[in-house]
């Protein structure tokens, strides 16, 4: 049976366009549109569809209001359509707060060089939220108060064993129980579909004095990381910015990776800096990419990173994160159950580089555990 997808634009040329490329798979089917914000509201209540793609700037209820309604009277997977400025990348993070999963640019040339290509990034996206159901699941993993969140840690009070792929010999636990005793002289996250949110989640329960600097590879458009890093610094108690070329590393602050360049460390431990990197090459996916910054890191600071690995689309970060283990440095990586894409996150634990799944609520008190901190 085809996952069902409500399209809300009040473009009747772009309803139209996206719902035929999301009608040419057979496993997506449009069952309705929706030209404004009440529409949407209101059909999504009725026909329960797997999906909505959600415009932002929309009559008589613009999309970030819609999304508030819908997450809270029929939680849907949303799929924001955005424009690549600053107002359109703080609508978006606002959407994204507001429960949305994913975005997407609304011009098709920003999401790839030709229109049969971004035809397919859009129906990946799509069949990617459907499949995992995320909108219900998501809405109450990030509940405090949640029966889901409850059962989780219920059932992971004792440690438990989870089998790796054959001919991997590395454990890997679903509860924090007490520090490993490593030293620690960074933090890295990796992450990807659902960062957003996941990140504001960890970050905002660091202390202002947190003893270690943090640097983030999101996946996000180069419009986007300036208006995000400004976000979470505005809610943070830590400093987050924009990474920008020759920054040290400073303890309690957040380097958050440029979107459309990689971001590389060089230097000696004791005095790392960061570089930004221009990338025009075809052979990388990502820019900025886990895997690149993961692998820069594991040069200077060898076993002393705590590397974690959130939600995403994909298997950037697996690379990155093997040559930091290789060193001797841990990763971590969020559990599928609070997971938007279980895609990043089991790329790592398939593989037996992960050593600690966790829900996303967790890792905070987690990592102070593990740091030490006091």
């Amino acid at each position: 049976m085809a996952y069902k997808v409500l399209v809300v634009d009040d473009s009747s040329f772009f309803r139209r366009r996206v719902s035929d490329i999301l009608n040419s798979d057979r496993n997506l089917t449009v069952i309705d549109v929706a030209v404004n914000g009440v529409e949407a509201v209101k059909k999504a209540k009725e026909l329960k569809p797997d999906v909505i793609t959600m415009d932002i700037e929309m009559p008589l209820l613009n999309g970030i209001e819609a999304v508030k309604q819908i997450m809270a009277n029929s939680p849907t997977s949303i799929l924001m359509f955005s424009s690549l400025t600053h107002q359109g990348a703080k609508a978006t993070l606002e959407a994204l707060d507001a429960g949305a999963l994913d975005f997407l640019p609304k011009k098709f040339n920003e999401i790839a060089k030709t229109s049969g290509d971004a035809g397919s990034v859009l129906k990946q996206r799509v069949l990617e939220l459907a499949n995992k159901k995320v909108g219900r699941i998501t809405r109450t993993s990030f509940n405090k108060e949640s029966s889901a969140l409850k059962t989780s840690r219920s059932t992971q009070s004792v440690k438990e064993k989870v089998p790796l792929d054959a001919n991997k010999t590395t454990p890997r636990s679903t509860s924090f129980n007490k520090a490993s005793g490593n030293t620690y002289k960074l933090l890295a996250i990796g992450t990807s579909t659902g960062g957003p949110v996941a990140l504001q989640k960890i970050l905002t329960q660091l202390p202002s004095d947190f003893p270690l600097p943090i640097i983030m590879v999101q996946h996000m458009p180069a419009a986007f990381t300036k208006a995000f890093a400004t976000r979470l610094n505005s809610l943070c108690k830590i400093t987050v910015k924009e990474a920008e070329d020759g920054d040290s590393l400073k303890p309690g602050c957040a380097y958050l990776a440029p979107g459309g360049k990689q971001m590389v460390l060089e230097g000696k431990e004791s005095n790392p800096r960061i570089k930004i990197l221009d990338d025009d090459s075809a052979r990388i996916a990502f820019k900025p990419s886990v895997d690149i910054t993961f692998g820069s890191t594991s040069k200077i600071f060898s076993n002393n990173v705590l590397a974690i690995i959130l939600t995403g689309m994909g298997s950037d970060g697996r690379d990155g994160s093997r040559m930091l283990k290789s060193k001797g440095s841990v990763i971590w990586s969020q559990n599928e159950e609070t997971c938007v894409v279980y895609g990043m996150p089991q790329a790592v634990a398939n593989a037996g580089i992960s050593s600690l799944e966790l829900p996303l609520l967790d890792f905070s008190k987690a990592i102070l555990k593990e740091i030490n901190y006091k």
